[in-house]
């Protein structure tokens, strides 16, 4: 796997070289940072140094950067602060019973924050300000395309109280979960910079290699991202079974971590970590890190083995997971993906513990390797992160549901009923509602997958997904990647699809009119009354128990997926065209012998109004 790393770095320098030559190609910018981090975890403050060799890959001339400073968040007043309690229905993680804000009542000893104390370009001084979240630097000479500059820089910082994500001492008595915790260059991009004020949500990054050295008491364990340098300077599991650590002088450790091709650096720590590992078959070497607490060390045991399980799912099905290691510890406040890592709460039921590091994990993929703006589209995150651990867990734990996304299609149709919903395009800070934004992220994001199967068929879908995955990696995909390349992989045209389901509000609703004879044959009519246009697809059960299938593709699909149902015969029939509300077909079957007619027995079709997609022969 190190030959891939080599291969990489290689493809992104030429995809660099060649977007400034061409001025219009895909390009990204690139950021390689060298930390050293000195820890007190008596008052939970941290000093660091920081040198940052920031390569423009952009078309553009650079006279500005920004940093995210997210830890400033945690502070009585801060723009999360106000909106937790400003929102109606706030993340309860965040608030205590009463539904206060947990930010408000912070302590000055218990409030995080993260400030720069000196910053230079090149060795040159440069004018910055702190503006809450964000360091808004103004550069002593502008970055012209094609360019490299340096930045070196001292910060301080305190871990606050743990809240949301990062913090110190959580509830189940985890003593560091470090994410978000380091100045964060902010990403550039064909759309510009993304310099979004920490508020509540998700992140973007810049790829780049981390060089990451971490000082602190040596009693502690550390995991996260990366590949610690010096395991036989360190020990507790990292040695080489069956070698002697090299004991070191004085009160605290130095843990040498490298990260290359990450966009984001998490490390946890504490003093009772218990650290075990496991090797994945012809893949990377798993670490589990967890507290010793004899009330969970047995599902911790019991899941290792399910980690392997869900890595082979998610490469055979997604696509090969290109680093070398991968760690699952306990830390945070529920669960949280990270470059290489997670962070969840330990201490839950088995199932539950399996399935939040499936949905963790996955995130690997999708947030980490492929990596799209969250805050802008974290429906393509969150939803087929959600879709593709909803498989692995089906499979995993032999749950063998018939359909494992039943869940989510019933929070989408709660949203739809309770006339909340926002188009998915809403950026994720500016949802009035948590519950708006974690269906329409979460449950709706799936849907957009699994109903994609529905209309261009099972098979092409997951070839979709591999596809995507190839062509998109390392690339910060947007949605039209996705749809361009369902649209390869059918042959169909599928910009309704995309522009309905996440740029509208607008529901799909069909049902049966009328089955009735017509001079000895049947005629099903149908109605379209919601604005979204679908194939659909129709069964057909006769009073023999026989059973046949009527397909109505969507003319502005130009074209048919294969049949879904390859042992039961299909029919299909005209296209239906989206203007036309009301479509009507005719077969040579006598009505007394029809028993039921079924509009899409997958139900993979979020059809908001079910009552009305079967009719049944009444006595």
């Amino acid at each position: 796997m190190k030959h891939f790393f080599k291969g990489i770095a290689a493809v992104m320098l030429l995809l660099g070289q060649a977007a400034v030559a061409q001025n219009g190609s895909y390009w990204q910018q690139h950021v390689d940072y060298t930390m050293e981090v000195d820890m007190n975890v008596d008052n939970f403050q941290y000093t660091g140094t920081q040198k940052l060799v920031y390569t423009n890959n952009s078309p553009d001339e650079l006279s500005r950067v920004y940093y995210h400073l997210f830890f400033n968040a945690f502070q009585p007043g801060s723009e999360m602060d106000m909106r937790l309690q400003s929102i109606p229905d706030p993340d309860g993680r965040m608030t205590d019973d009463q539904k206060k804000s947990r930010i408000a009542s912070l302590k000055e000893s218990e409030i995080g924050y993260l400030h720069v104390n000196s910053l230079t370009q090149d060795g040159v001084k440069v004018d910055f300000v702190e503006e809450e979240t964000i360091l808004v630097v103004e550069l002593a000479q502008p970055i012209p395309p094609g360019g490299k500059t340096t930045f070196e820089m001292e910060f301080k910082g305190q871990v606050p109280l743990q809240v949301r994500r990062a913090g110190r001492n959580s509830a189940e008595g985890v003593a560091l979960s470090m994410s978000q915790w380091y100045p964060k260059l902010a990403e550039y991009d064909f759309e510009g910079w993304h310099a979004d004020p920490y508020i509540a949500r998700e992140f973007h990054g810049v790829w780049g290699d981390f060089d990451v050295k971490l000082t602190l008491d040596k009693k502690y364990v550390v995991g996260g991202t990366g590949y610690l340098q010096n395991p036989q300077e360190i020990g507790h599991g990292y040695e080489a079974p069956g070698t002697k650590v090299k004991k070191q002088k004085g009160k605290t450790l130095t843990w040498h971590f490298k990260a290359p091709m990450v966009h984001d650096f998490m490390w946890a720590a504490d003093p009772d970590y218990i650290h075990d590992t496991l090797q994945v078959e012809n893949g990377p070497t798993l670490h589990f890190l967890y507290k010793d607490n004899k009330e969970i060390i047995d599902n911790w045991k019991k899941l290792q083995p399910k980690t392997a399980e869900l890595m082979k799912f998610f490469n055979k099905n997604i696509g090969e997971y290109p680093y070398e290691q991968y760690s699952v510890i306990q830390g945070g406040d529920g669960g949280m993906e990270y470059a290489m890592a997670t962070l969840i709460t330990g201490e839950r039921k088995f199932g539950s513990l399996v399935g939040v590091t499936a949905h963790e994990m996955a995130h690997s993929w999708f947030q980490h390797i492929l990596a799209t703006n969250e805050s802008k589209h974290e429906w393509m995150d969150e939803g087929f992160t959600t879709f593709i651990s909803s498989l692995a867990m089906n499979e995993v734990m032999q749950e063998n549901k018939e359909n494992p996304f039943e869940g989510t299609y019933k929070g989408y149709y709660s949203l739809v009923n309770s006339g909340k919903e926002q188009p998915q395009t809403t950026h994720a800070d500016r949802y009035d509602l948590n519950f708006a934004y974690g269906i329409a992220a979460y449950s709706k994001g799936s849907i957009f997958l699994s109903q994609l199967g529905y209309v261009i068929g099972q098979d092409k879908l997951m070839e979709t997904l591999r596809k995507y995955y190839e062509d998109f990696k390392f690339k910060h995909p947007t949605p039209n990647d996705i749809k361009r390349t369902a649209e390869k992989v059918s042959g169909m045209e599928l910009d309704w699809y995309l522009t309905d389901w996440t740029q509208t509000t607008n529901t799909i609703d069909y049902g049966i009119t009328d089955v009735k004879d017509k001079e000895g044959k049947t005629e099903v009519s149908l109605v379209r009354k919601g604005a979204m246009p679908m194939p659909i697809d129709i069964l057909v059960i006769y009073e023999d128990g026989t059973k046949e299938t009527f397909y109505a593709p969507l003319r502005m699909m130009r074209g048919e997926k294969e049949n879904p149902y390859p042992q039961i015969n299909r029919t299909v029939l005209e296209d239906w065209p989206w203007a036309q509300s009301n479509y009507s077909f005719t077969f040579d079957k006598p009505l007394e012998n029809v028993k039921a007619v079924v509009i899409d027995p997958s139900q993979l079709m979020a059809d908001i109004d079910l009552e009305d997609n079967v009719w049944q022969k009444t006595p």
